[in-house]
């Protein structure tokens, strides 16, 4: 059932969200506080969740993973081979999936779908393969559709995306060096057919060089609204 609520989301620094429902669920995406050096101090806890979606297995996306799993015991959805990982480590609540995949829980509905990026995780010092990287599709309860793309350079499927889903908004890295910058992501804004965009994956270390004053330069003669968070603000 849809409440009378709306979509809004809160950026916790660097690439990780609270996401809120207009059913009235919260997903964490990429759960990095606890050593993130953008996430204030009061949001490190971020208490009851519904859900959590992890992209892949760098540890600035996924550091807290297993404390906020095994104190919550909220269901997690990672790519296949990561979600075997932390299966391993003693959590109970993995869905497991891979790119295609679409799990539903109800009236929401969470699509994954592909990433350019590499997928690793440390294990006792040592880089362990985490499978593919991967985004998210996400069709809330009302209807609206969200990408979260994780980190990733352009690609030409993102054509696919807007094709098979019409995503409303979408969140994408823009830092640079490690994804695509400013230039890129304007880039996927138009091959997505977008008109609202969040920046992420910026500004957490100095080699992050991208900026939303770039992005916002380059997609504003196409009508795209760039909207720029500061860490634990709140936009819907």
């Amino acid at each position: 059932m849809v409440s009378d609520r709306v979509f809004s989301f809160t950026w916790l620094g660097h690439a990780t969200f609270v996401f809120r429902t207009p059913g009235g669920k919260r997903l964490l995406l990429d759960p990095w506080l606890e050593t993130n050096p953008s996430t204030p101090d009061s949001l490190r806890k971020v208490g009851a969740l519904d859900l959590m979606l992890i992209t892949h297995g760098h540890s600035d996306h996924m550091a807290d993973a297993l404390v906020i799993g095994r104190s919550t015991g909220v269901a997690i959805v990672a790519p296949d081979e990561l979600g075997a990982w932390l299966e391993r480590k003693g959590l109970r609540s993995v869905i497991r999936m891979n790119i295609g995949g679409t799990l539903r829980l109800g009236d929401l509905s969470v699509t994954m779908v592909m990433a350019e990026h590499s997928s690793s995780v440390e294990d006792e010092g040592r880089p362990l393969y985490a499978g593919a990287a991967a985004g998210y599709v996400i069709i809330f309860e009302d209807g609206l559709t969200a990408y979260f793309a994780g980190d990733t350079s352009v690609f030409g499927d993102m054509r696919l995306i807007a094709d098979l889903y019409r995503p409303t908004i979408a969140f994408l890295p823009i830092g640079d060096l490690f994804t695509m910058g400013p230039e890129q992501a304007a880039k996927a804004c138009e091959l997505l057919k977008i008109k609202r965009v969040v920046p992420m994956h910026y500004g957490t270390f100095p080699a992050l060089t991208g900026t939303p004053r770039r992005l916002r330069e380059l997609v504003a003669p196409a009508g795209v609204e760039v909207v720029e968070l500061a860490p634990g603000e709140t936009k819907s």
